[in-house]
This record gives structure tokens, sequence and C-alpha cells, in this order.
């Protein structure tokens, strides 16, 4: 019989250490930069798709890069708010 050494972590205490996180990864630099940074990346990804051949995750790859692009979107208008 196994017993467990510690509790689940509650979902708030993942909801703080993603917070966490989140508030590390920001203080890297501005949103701004950051969606900059991410249009580089997948322009370059793109034009490189030429040389790399079909990748049937095209369409996954740019839903992920879409959304990244919309959370920085989302996190520089909250800092323009306050």
């Amino acid at each position: 019989m196994k017993t467990q050494t510690h509790l689940p972590e509650s979902v708030d205490s993942v909801c703080m250490a993603y917070g966490h996180e989140v508030k590390e990864l920001l203080s890297m630099c501005s949103a701004e930069t950051w969606i900059e940074d991410l249009w580089a990346i997948f322009t370059g990804y793109m034009l490189a798709q030429g040389e790399m051949g079909f990748n049937p995750r095209l369409a996954d790859i740019f839903t992920s890069f879409r959304d990244l692009v919309m959370f920085f979107e989302k996190v520089k208008a909250m800092r323009a708010a306050a």
C-alpha cells in the first residue's frame, strides 16, 4: 500500500504559480517587445518553410503563435488601462 507524502496542490496555488511565472516573463521586457519578437520568430519560421518542406502541423503552430500574440495584446491593453 502506498501513502501520499504530500497533498495535491490546490487550484489556487497552481494559479498563483502560473501568475508568478507570467510576472517573471513580463519583467524581461514589455508586451510590445514580446509581440515584435514573436512576429520576427514566426516570420523567420515561415520564410524557412520552403527549405524545411511541408509541415502538417503548420496550422497548429500558427494557432499557437496567434494565441501568444493575442495574450501579449491583452497584457498591453491591461497595462494601458492601469
